[in-house]
């Protein structure tokens, strides 16, 4: 029989997480069935939309996420042993699947090939974070060479990926993060033009100085009064992907902001919000043109790793008071 460590929910958040909320459990896994395989974890991710969704858990069920691991046993033919998966198998070492869909519609993935790069990419810039990153900023903001283009959260997993993708296609990019040491790297190492810590600055007065000629795209991965500010900078006809509101998930109580009504009537702002699956059937397409951008150099993919399974509500906690840079990763 096979042991699997989880982590299920012992008590509903109030704030900022704390680690006696979650209880690591053990659980004896039953012989797999015919359909069936037995995965292994070796990465496993921790992201903002997890505070967001974490509520909607029982008490004792394993808290949800996506991890990528190892088969080491199978009964279903598309899913080899020995093959490495990305599935939301949730907070656990070891998990039993027959392959259907889990939360998000999504069914576990073996891992395409990525030649020397690392496996744990599979849950960032090559996986869910790198495609919502793609999608959510090409599609929805469109940007064109010469453009400004402002990104929250900006050291974070998705916001770094997306300033990076904005030099690509050869915008101008300012990064909104919360400390000067992630600024720094987000300008000397990502490429990105300017970088405001809203945490010491006047967000008002630096987007005057570093964005004179207004914002034309700003990719949304916090609300709050910060995303507030930057509406009211947004040039005419100016484009909003809403990502995330992290700011607001640890509060216990409803805060209010400045009304974003007036500036999106007065600039004839487009503002759409978006779920990563919404473009599962393009998934691949995502994928592949992250990988061949990380190939050709232009695109860096920053991670912060924790070791030990044990310290899952640690990195969870560290993530979601932003002490990562780039992806935020628990290693087995």
């Amino acid at each position: 029989m096979v042991k699997a460590k989880v982590f299920v929910l012992e008590k509903q958040f109030e704030g900022l997480p704390k680690e006696g909320d979650l209880r690591l459990v053990e659980e004896e896994l039953p012989p797999i069935k015919n359909g069936e395989f037995l995965v292994e974890a070796l990465y496993l991710s921790v992201d903002p939309y997890m505070r967001a969704y974490i509520p909607l858990n029982k008490f004792g069920e394993p808290v949800i996420g996506s991890q990528v691991g190892k088969i080491i046993e199978s009964k279903n033919p598309k899913y080899p042993v020995g093959q490495h998966v990305v599935g939301y198998f949730g907070w656990r070492t070891h998990t039993i699947s027959n392959g259907t869909s889990t939360i998000f519609d999504s069914k576990p993935s073996l891992v395409p090939k990525f030649g020397d790069l690392p496996l744990s990419l599979a849950l960032g810039v090559l996986g869910m974070p790198g495609n919502t990153a793609y999608f959510g900023f090409l599609e929805i903001c469109t940007p064109q060479a010469g453009e400004v283009v402002v990104v929250s959260s900006a050291a974070g997993a998705v916001g770094s990926h997306v300033g990076q993708i904005a030099k690509i296609k050869g915008c101008k990019v300012i990064g909104i993060t919360g400390s000067d040491e992630k600024g720094k790297f987000l300008v000397d190492e990502l490429g990105f033009d300017h970088f405001i810590n809203y945490k010491t600055a006047d967000l008002d007065k630096a987007l005057d100085e570093l964005a004179p000629e207004k914002i034309d795209c700003y990719f949304d991965n916090v609300g709050g009064e910060i995303s507030s500010t930057i509406l009211r900078h947004m040039n005419n006809y100016g484009r909003i992907s809403v990502c995330g509101a992290i700011s607001g998930y640890n509060n216990e109580t409803e805060v209010k902001v400045t009304t974003i009504q007036r500036p999106m009537i007065s600039f004839n702002l487009t503002m759409e919000g978006f779920i990563f699956s919404r473009w599962a059937d393009r998934w691949t397409e995502g994928v592949q043109q992250n990988l061949k951008w990380i190939k050709a150099g232009k695109l860096k993919h920053p991670e912060s790793v924790t070791e030990g399974f044990e310290n899952m509500p640690k990195a969870f906690i560290d993530m979601l008071k932003g002490a990562n840079i780039g992806k935020a990763i628990v290693k087995v």
